[in-house]
């Protein structure tokens, strides 16, 4: 079994980091992108902080941030790691 290197939590925290440097090329508040995207002010703090969101509210942030397209082609190139993942995509 490998040993994983990188979190969940280390993710969700890399994650929100690239959303707060995002919205901070936007120069958009807390507030406002909160506003924007009817996402709590609490909870957008605690993401910035944290990485901890729902992923509803995840991708209402995307959606305000104009990052969607990138949340949406998540996952849309397999990654396989045997033949028979490969021959089991194909069925």
């Amino acid at each position: 079994m490998d040993i994983p290197w990188i979190t969940p939590i280390d993710t969700a925290k890399q994650l929100a980091g690239k959303m707060r440097n995002i919205r901070k090329r936007k120069k958009i508040t807390q507030q406002q992108l909160a506003a924007r995207s009817n996402v709590s002010y609490a909870t957008l703090r605690k993401f910035e902080r944290t990485g901890k969101i729902s992923l509803e509210s995840f991708i209402k942030l995307a959606m305000e941030l104009g990052v969607i397209d990138e949340v949406n082609r998540l996952f849309e190139k397999p990654v396989y790691n045997s033949i028979e993942e490969v021959l089991n995509d194909r069925r």
